[in-house]
Parts: structure tokens; C-alpha cells; sequence
């Protein structure tokens, strides 16, 4: 068996599977992890998820921001912004049936053979293992309530919940660790999340933020923790317990492959 873990594709699935070509890729014998982002910005995400779905045990997902947010706009929660290149997706006859797979998918997963963390954003660094299992486990069991939309979705729009404490409660604890599993990307030298800056690290200039990769971590150097969201980075973190696989497909550079068992990266450039 291999474990091929691919970045965001939000709708590149024509650069998917040109990657699962080079890699003779095997639903029957091996894994495709995904790092969240399934949808929105790309033309293909109907038959992103769709192929997803279909692999049934042979694909381990994580939730990414935009794939929460569709769970908005199917919820008539949001209105779709023309960029996101949804409305196919929306107007499926099967919409129903991907929106309850959505539901189903966990913000974190792991792999404790090979010692891996899988989430879209990355993982606070003061949180460990315990803690983030317990965490994610209790925002699956609110999207998987029948009153998911108005109990979580429509109450995570907020960047209220920027700083972690045991202490949390309620919506508040939920929509901390939506922020941190989904959205993070700088912190302030307190532990708070920025919500504003997405520049590359070096591009950074402020003395008061850093990449959360950059803190001591309480789940690495014991564990690799695999994630996506920062394009910007381009798939660097000069720490090779912090492997970035966003690579800006649908911005117009490429999708990131990465063969586990090889320690290889395999890309497969847009499509203009």
C-alpha cells in the first residue's frame, strides 16, 4: 500500500488525476489523503467531490475553510461569490448526497504508524495530541446534528475566537478550533491567531507575528504534521517536521503530491 497526501485542489481535478496517472494510483491498494480545500476557485469541484465520495475507504479527508463555507452557501447562509466557480456544484442533483459526505469528514486525521497529523491549516502549537482529538471530535459532533446550520455554521463567521484557553465554552471553543484548524496561518507571539496576514514568511515584517510552524510544537518533533491552506508558502517550512503541500493550483502554479513511503513530491503544473 502507498499514502500519496495531496494539497489543496479546490476544483483542479483534471491536475488530480493527471497526478494520480504518474503514480498509477489504486483505490483497491492504496490511500489518497487530502489536506481539505476539495472545492471552490477551480472549475472541477462537482467532480472533485464525486471522485472522492466514490473512493469510499481508500480516501481519508480533512475539512478546509472552503469546504465549511459550502456547507454555508448549500444552507442558504451565504450568497456565492462568482470566484469560487460553485454553482455547478450547487445545482448538482446529488448536492444533497456530497453535502451529507461533507458532514462526515473529520478536521483531523491521523496515521500513528508513520507518526502523522493531517489537518488543512496546521495545529496550535500548545495543543497536544489529546487535546486536538478531543477538540476536533466535538466540532464532527456538531456538523453531524440535524440543526448543524444554525447551531455551527451559521456561528462560525467570527474572528472572535482568536486565543486559546482551557477555559472556553460552547460556540466559542467550537469556532476556536474551526479558526485554528482551518484559517491559520500567523500568530502573535502570545499564541493569538491573525486573521489578516498571508504573506510569505519572509515577506513578514512585523516583529510581533510568526508562522505557528515556527513555535515550539507540543505534537512535533514526536509526529510530522501534514498541511495545506498557505499557498504562499509554496510548500516550504525549512522544518522537515512541517510538511506544506498548498502549492497554488488554482492560482495558476501547481498541485503537490506527496508519496509517503518514497518521501518524493510529485507536481503536476495548472492547466491554462
Amino acid at each position: 500500500m502507498a499514502h500519496y497526501f495531496v494539497g489543496d485542489i479546490q476544483g483542479c481535478f483534471t491536475e488530480l488525476n493527471l497526478l494520480l496517472q504518474k503514480v498509477d494510483f489504486c483505490p483497491s491498494r492504496d490511500e489518497l489523503w487530502a489536506v481539505g480545500d476539495l472545492v471552490a476557485r477551480g472549475t472541477e469541484s462537482l467532480a472533485t467531490l464525486r471522485f472522492f465520495a466514490s473512493l469510499q475507504n481508500a480516501a481519508k479527508v480533512v475539512l478546509g475553510n472552503h469546504d465549511l463555507h459550502l456547507l454555508a452557501l448549500h444552507g442558504k447562509l451565504k450568497k456565492p461569490h462568482p470566484q469560487d466557480n460553485l454553482n455547478e456544484l450547487l445545482n448538482a442533483p446529488d448536492i444533497d448526497v456530497l453535502i451529507d459526505w461533507i458532514r462526515q469528514q473529520p478536521l483531523v486525521r491521523t496515521l500513528p504508524e508513520h507518526n502523522i497529523i493531517m489537518t488543512h491549516a496546521g495545529v496550535p502549537p500548545q495543543w497536544d495530541m489529546a487535546t486536538l482529538l478531543q477538540e476536533a471530535k466535538q466540532v464532527s459532533i456538531a456538523l453531524q446534528r440535524p440543526d448543524y446550520l444554525t447551531a455551527l455554521i451559521a456561528k462560525m463567521y467570527t474572528e472572535d475566537s482568536a486565543k486559546w484557553s482551557p477555559e472556553l465554552q460552547g460556540i466559542n471553543r467550537l469556532r476556536y478550533c474551526i479558526n485554528a484548524l482551518t484559517r491559520m496561518r500567523f500568530l502573535h507571539l502570545d499564541g493569538r491567531l491573525d486573521f489578516k496576514c498571508k504573506t510569505p514568511p519572509q515577506q513578514q515584517t512585523s516583529s510581533e507575528l510568526k508562522p505557528w510552524f515556527e513555535f515550539p510544537s507540543r505534537c512535533a518533533p514526536q509526529n510530522t504534521l501534514i498541511f495545506g491552506h498557505w499557498a504562499a508558502l509554496m510548500g516550504h517550512t525549512n522544518q522537515p517536521h512541517f510538511i506544506a503541500l498548498d502549492t497554488g493550483c488554482c492560482w495558476g502554479e501547481h498541485l503537490t503530491l506527496w508519496h509517503l513511503e518514497k518521501d518524493e513530491k510529485i507536481t503536476q503544473k495548472r492547466l491554462i
